[in-house]
């Protein structure tokens, strides 16, 4: 199908990894959504193995293969460009669904990106919300929806994080409180593996990173409502559960081999329907939220889900002033400026 045939466009970051994957293969398979136009980001365009597998099972879903690194800004801002151009022309359709997939882990071997950044923060949240921000101008302004990866790790009192021990410190029990805090987490000097060079140390900065993705869903939604042209955008947040995927590569491995090779199978074998999930299950909970319609065809807006049951998110996200907090703090580091966005209340 062509891009000009196409009834939409649906974004996929991290697309190359085993849910990313998932999910291009479950688009490119089905007819109601291989109609629609794939971009698929991914960092090495060049090896997309799982990837260019997945797509084999759609040969007519037209699509391109996008290289993105979410942990440089320049090319967010370059690719998001890009994209713009393509929709205002018409060579693509506007985006209908913009899921942001891209996912990464360090279990404790911490890096800094080139702006001295945390790796984790910079890949799951910052690149994420300014490639938001920018291609919000080229979302369907009807009915278009941006889906975020959600985690337990942005709660952590979520009772499935026990085990792990990584929020039994009382002082792990809130990720942020000020600007301070928000600085800390974002140059990896929170929990930074000089203090616990553990997994548990690297799931503390991943949760940091996920509770701001989802107070970026909350509070985007609010800021779409108020905001005359975009009051039909919905975003919604989705946890795709335990998964065995390329997410494990640099645990220790205890993790990376016991767990997600030898148990986790195991477990996933004996109960399909269980706490672990494999990634086809978990992109058909992903593409359910990015095309459902609530009650009477009204679009949902600001809704979580663990799967498909629907789960409030943690105390601390749904902290107005401290979203509005992360808010501002974020559009400072990525040095947004007027123009740079169409949403009305940007600042």
């Amino acid at each position: 199908m062509t891009a000009d045939a196409a009834k939409g466009t649906i974004l996929v970051t991290g697309a190359n990894g085993g849910l990313g994957s998932a999910i291009a293969e479950q688009i490119a398979s089905k007819p109601e959504l291989s109609a629609y136009y794939g971009l698929y980001t991914v960092r090495d365009p060049a090896h997309t193995p799982a990837l260019t597998s997945a797509l084999r099972h759609g040969p007519t879903h037209g699509h391109d293969i996008l290289a993105l690194d979410l942990t440089n800004l320049d090319d967010v801002r370059s690719v998001a460009d890009g994209i713009k151009v393509r929709v205002s022309t018409g060579e693509i359709p506007p985006i209908r669904a913009l899921i942001l997939n891209a996912g990464f882990q360090d279990f404790g071997k911490q890096s800094w990106t080139s702006d001295g950044l945390d790796t984790t923060f910079a890949a799951n949240y910052l690149g994420h919300w300014l490639l938001t921000l920018l291609l919000l101008e080229s979302l369907d302004r009807e009915a278009g929806r941006i889906v975020i990866i959600g985690s337990q790790s942005h709660d952590p009192n979520d009772p499935r994080n026990v085990r792990g021990k990584a929020f039994k410190d009382p002082k792990y029990k809130t990720f942020v409180s000020d600007a301070a805090g928000f600085e800390a987490i974002a140059k990896g000097t929170w929990s930074p593996a000089t203090e616990d060079s553990t997994f548990r140390g690297g799931f503390r900065r991943y949760g940091a990173s996920k509770l701001f993705l989802i107070m970026m869903q909350h509070e985007l939604q609010a800021r779409l409502n108020a905001d005359p042209t975009l009051s039909k955008v919905s975003i919604l947040g989705v946890d795709p559960g335990a998964m065995i995927s390329g997410m494990q590569r640099l645990a220790p491995w205890f993790i990376r081999v016991l767990i997600f090779k030898v148990i986790y199978p195991l477990v996933l074998h004996l109960n399909p329907n269980g706490p672990v999930r494999s990634t086809s299950r978990s992109a058909d909970d992903i593409l359910e939220a990015t095309f459902a319609v609530g009650e009477e065809g009204l679009s949902l807006k600001d809704k979580y889900f663990d799967g498909r049951e629907p789960l409030k998110t943690s105390e601390e996200s749904r902290d107005p002033a401290k979203r509005e907090l992360v808010w501002k703090e974020t559009v400072k580091l990525v040095s947004l400026k007027e123009g740079d966005t169409v949403l009305t209340y940007w600042q």
